[in-house]
């Protein structure tokens, strides 16, 4: 017998019906309306959603929801992987890789500022907003938090100060980021 594609609107995410391992050292405390999770590495606040029920255990976390309309369903796999990235944000962080390539291109650190050389006429600086750090080596560039959400973010900023144009592959790509390259323009013709 087919089970037809409108038959799996009914059903529980997949993502959100496993449960969430807590790892020694993190502590979870629930509010009405938000989780307070701390680890070693600092502290972050997940915003709840009436749709979904938590279970909290001292090593676990269940999710579910309460009806089972659309609106419940789609917040049941989203609610559990936010807490989720937090738990594993507080616990080890995260981290994203930069390069910067193309010739006289670099990046200095000056506290809690990045300065860009990114062959403009003027230095680029990007002030890193609370939370994030910066390892930066000539043209290498590593971006570590605890929230996944603002590695990315700032991660992305970076990268659009000079996004790796297609012809040299000059700018700011991720560390495995694939560039399409493109032929320039030949010089010749028939005589």
């Amino acid at each position: 017998m087919e089970e037809s594609c409108f038959a799996t609107f009914g059903r529980m995410s997949r993502i959100g019906k496993k449960p969430i391992i807590v790892p020694e050292g993190v502590k979870i405390e629930q509010d009405n309306s938000s989780l307070l999770i701390n680890g070693p590495k600092g502290q972050l606040s997940v915003n709840l959603f009436e749709e979904v029920d938590l279970k909290v255990d001292k090593d676990s976390i269940g999710v579910s929801i309460k009806n089972n309309d659309r609106h419940s369903r789609a917040m049941h796999g989203t609610v559990r992987q936010l807490i989720s990235n937090a738990i594993e944000g507080v616990n080890s962080g995260f981290s994203k890789h930069l390069e910067i390539l193309g010739v006289g291109y670099n990046v200095k650190s000056q506290g809690n500022r990045l300065v860009f050389q990114l062959g403009f006429s003027h230095d680029i600086a990007l002030e890193l907003p609370d939370g994030i750090e910066a390892d930066a080596q000539k043209n290498k560039l590593e971006i570590k938090g605890i929230d996944k959400q603002l590695v990315g973010q700032v991660s992305a900023k970076i990268r659009s100060l000079k996004k790796p144009e297609p012809y040299k592959g000059k700018g700011i790509r991720y560390k495995d980021e694939y560039v399409r390259r493109k032929q320039g323009k030949t010089v010749g013709g028939t005589e």
